[in-house]
């Protein structure tokens, strides 16, 4: 009888007591009974849980089992592992969500494997950390994090901060929009979205600094020339506006009321 085919037939006892060369190959093994009883063989080390842990049709139940060992989750290697591991049962992958490191959250943010929910629940933890983190940690998570985290570090209006996160290219319009719906922000939020030249140029995010009553006035008036005329008339209109910003606004409306054939959108 060859190797393979000794190893096939090994039932649990037998595999506690294989050899530990045999220990790699009964890491494919698919039967859950081989695996279960391998986790409990004495030469298991971490690089051969870390290495069963890259299998992706792993069942819920062996990663219970191996999440339900304090012996296995002393390593930081396997906590992460587990954590984004698609078939991870959510109550579990909660739990070791609270272990991870900055990075590891990160990552797990972004990967598409990982479970919906807890990719979610991965950001949470990041923008509730943001308030307690360095300025230099901040700033790789406004290049590196997910969109929410970054809409997160553009609302808190640290410049060095905003402009990376301007730039990342996870931020998207909705959250840009979302920021800016908020009624308190730095003056340089506003300052910078109109100066990117990514944002300056999306219609929605214009008015949305136009609109904004904590937006600078030099910058409001420097996008009132970009602005439809039909929108221009709209913000004068509402009551949205301070009465300084709205008489511009309508001087505005009036100068290209004067010059027909000047196109909307253009100064």
């Amino acid at each position: 009888m060859d190797e393979d085919r000794r190893v096939r037939e090994l039932d649990a006892q037998t595999v506690r007591e294989a050899s530990a060369e045999q220990i790699p190959l009964l890491l494919h093994e698919v039967r859950e009974d081989i695996l279960l009883a391998l986790l409990d063989h004495p030469a298991f080390d971490e690089t051969h849980l870390c290495l069963l842990l890259e299998r992706q049709d792993l069942s819920a139940r062996i990663l219970e089992e191996i999440a339900r060992r304090k012996s296995f989750l002393t390593s930081h290697r396997v906590k992460r592992a587990l954590a984004a591991h698609p078939h991870i049962p959510r109550l579990v992958g909660m739990r070791l969500l609270r272990d991870l490191y900055l990075l590891d959250l990160v990552q797990l943010s972004l990967q598409p494997s990982v479970h919906a929910e807890l990719r979610r629940l991965a950001e949470e933890q990041l923008i509730a950390r943001l308030p307690q983190l360095p300025l230099g940690q901040k700033i790789m998570l406004a290049r590196r994090g997910p969109g929410r985290l970054a809409g997160g570090l553009l609302a808190e209006g640290q410049a060095q901060v905003v402009a990376a996160v301007l730039d990342s290219p996870f931020l998207t319009e909705a959250q840009v929009l979302k920021v800016l719906a908020r009624e308190r922000l730095a003056g340089g939020v506003f300052t910078a979205l109109a100066r990117h030249p990514r944002w300056s140029r999306l219609e929605q995010v214009r008015l949305a600094i136009v609109r904004h009553r904590a937006a600078p006035l030099p910058v409001a008036l420097s996008l009132l020339p970009s602005i439809r005329i039909t929108d221009l008339k709209a913000l004068a209109a509402t009551g949205l506006l301070t009465e300084g910003l709205r008489a511009h606004v309508r001087q505005e409306v009036e100068r290209r009321q004067e010059h027909p054939a000047r196109k909307s959108g253009t100064p």
